[in-house]
């Protein structure tokens, strides 16, 4: 997901999209939903190398992007690192 996020980004920076909406719309995701998908994007860089090197168990993420939302949104990098250990003392 958060490989994807910098994807979408860099499409869109390229002109190769128009807009957040056009991805959407390309992807057949609500504008809600991308937007949460491109918050990714502002979790610590630290934090998204994790996330790039776990492991998928039977074709499934093992963290759902709506789970990471709290950490995303825990605003400074600090504050998502102190999240993100806790989320990760859950799996």
């Amino acid at each position: 997901m958060v490989a994807l996020a910098h994807h979408l980004e860099a499409a869109i920076n390229r002109g190769q999209m128009r807009n957040a909406a056009t991805v959407a719309l390309q992807l057949g995701l609500t504008r809600a939903r991308l937007t949460y998908l491109l918050d990714l994007r502002l979790l610590a860089p630290d934090i998204q190398e994790e996330l790039l090197f776990l492991e998928a168990v039977d074709g499934d993420e093992p963290l759902g992007e709506r789970v990471l939302r709290a950490v995303v949104h825990a605003g400074t990098w600090e504050a998502q690192r102190q999240r993100w250990r806790e989320l990760k003392a859950s799996f």
